[in-house]
């Protein structure tokens, strides 16, 4: 059996995966609704795909349960679909990083997931239907130099969707991981440079496609996660 969905709400919403992402949900018949920390960039996206935005600090409490409970009481009702986009970065060489910074990535990247997460379940397991996804990146299963505060953030997020899928798989809630092993293309840090280099970066557009196979899939083969990088790229 394949689940059908209604509505999206996308965490951490901006004009990258996140703005594909509310394209394809919008021509695939869903309401779309659209978190940030600033809703002022989420215009053109919302006029777009007829999303309603919402303010969210992802890494505050009370913040992520405003969110829910205003999104909950929109015309659009309680979300089926819940995507965790953001993260945080503070690279730089171990000994010289600053703890704080370190505590807000983790924050945002990791707790973040859990507060979101456990919002959206909630709501979806009542129901027993809905679908929890998380954006994951390199870093979720590769530590890489400079940038411990990244991985332990990333490799804490996948473990918490590996935890929920064994836990929630079987209360009727699907969990997803989709671990984006490489450079997403127009993006800040994904631009296409010049002739060849469209082979080096993911389209985001492309991307989203994966995100909706993951809800397409029929719950008696389920899966919890999902690599995507650049074909040219060596595993």
């Amino acid at each position: 059996m394949t689940p059908t969905y209604e509505h999206a709400l996308i965490v951490g919403a901006g004009m990258g995966l996140s703005g594909a992402l509310a394209r394809l949900f919008a021509v695939k018949g869903l309401k779309v609704s659209l978190a940030a920390r600033s809703t002022g960039k989420l215009g053109p996206l919302a006029a777009e795909t007829g999303a309603a935005a919402f303010p969210c600090d992802a890494g505050d409490q009370d913040s992520v349960r405003a969110l829910f409970t205003s999104v909950e009481a929109s015309p659009a009702g309680a979300p089926d679909v819940v995507v965790y986009n953001p993260s945080a970065r503070t690279p730089g060489a171990f000994v010289d990083l600053d703890p704080g910074e370190v505590e807000r990535a983790i924050r945002i990247t990791a707790y973040g997931a859990f507060l979101v997460a456990q919002e959206a379940a909630k709501r979806m397991l009542p129901r027993k239907h809905g679908a929890i996804l998380f954006t994951g990146a390199s870093a979720s299963v590769k530590g890489y130099p400079r940038s411990a505060a990244f991985a332990m953030g990333k490799f804490a997020q996948r473990g918490l969707a590996q935890s929920l899928a064994r836990e929630l798989h079987p209360q009727g809630v699907h969990i997803g991981h989709v671990n984006i092993d490489g450079g997403i293309r127009n993006t800040e840090r994904g631009r296409v440079e010049g002739p060849g280099e469209e082979d080096r970066w993911l389209d985001p557009e492309a991307i989203a496609r994966t995100y909706w196979h993951f809800l397409e899939q029929d719950r008696s083969c389920w899966s919890w996660e999902v690599d995507v990088r650049p074909w040219v790229e060596a595993f």
